[in-house]
């Protein structure tokens, strides 16, 4: 069966950006949307205060525990939205660095945005995905 996800790389686009600039979905296929994925420990600590790539790995094993409880992997993913509290692009590069190693060779659409603040105590890095599942015919 083919993968019901396309990432489209558009050649009109710059290819400076390390990500798809779009993505489809054929059907049948069951879409996923993640809340945000906190670098919270299983107790619900922050982990690694100050340290935003500490923090973004953490993130980001939490985002395939939750695609996974969802039935998804990375690979499934067609869309993340990455959030990083501060107003300093070497920061935000630092963050993107670690979620794209996670993506390896799988490059979805993504925008990522440094904010003011996120929700928890210390909390740096915060990531959202969309993936989508192939539907057993």
């Amino acid at each position: 069966m083919p993968d019901p996800v396309a990432l489209l790389h558009v050649p009109a686009l710059s290819d400076v950006a390390e990500y798809a600039y779009a993505a489809t979905v054929e059907p049948p296929a069951r879409l996923v949307f993640t809340a945000g994925a906190c670098p919270l420990d299983a107790e619900g600590r922050t982990v690694a205060p100050g340290d935003q790539a500490a923090q973004a790995r953490q993130v980001m094993a939490n985002l395939e525990t939750a695609l996974g409880a969802a039935g998804a992997r990375l690979t499934d993913v067609v869309k993340t939205t990455v959030y990083v509290a501060s107003s300093e692009q070497a920061d935000l590069v630092k963050v993107w660095e670690v979620v794209r190693d996670f993506f390896g060779d799988h490059d979805p659409p993504s925008t990522l945005l440094g904010v003011a603040v996120l929700g928890y105590t210390d909390q740096l890095v915060e990531v959202e995905a969309v993936a989508a599942v192939r539907m057993a015919a």
